[in-house]
């Protein structure tokens, strides 16, 4: 089983593209409006899955945590850091372990970044 796509229902799109694009670097893939009222854009890095935005969903309201690995934990939280992002916790992990690390986005969203 893989991951697809975690969905997760905005306030704001545009404000909430710009975390996922502008601070993660995740790219655009797709916008459009089914209806009106209703927006949904797709974001995706290297894998498969993607990050789908719903901005309009009335009754839904967010996720709590999206996962996204990486592969250089070091590396990735130095990028975040100069992007003036704080982690909220880690990184660690057990030894021979994946190594994990928390930074809050936009929505009430938590990220784990996770290095296998």
């Amino acid at each position: 089983m893989k991951v697809k796509n975690s969905v997760i229902a905005v306030e704001n799109l545009d404000e909430s593209a710009k975390f996922y694009t502008e601070i993660l670097g995740l790219e655009e893939v797709r916008k459009f409006s089914p209806r009106p009222g209703l927006t949904i854009a797709f974001y995706k890095d290297e894998g498969e899955a993607t990050i789908e935005l719903i901005e309009g969903e009335e009754g839904k309201k967010g996720i709590y945590m999206v996962g996204i690995e990486v592969d250089d934990m070091d590396a990735e939280i130095a990028k975040l850091k100069n992007k003036g992002v704080v982690l909220t916790r880690g990184p660690f992990g057990e030894p021979g372990g994946p190594k994990i690390a928390f930074l809050d986005g936009p929505d009430g969203v938590e990220i784990e970044l996770i290095e296998p």
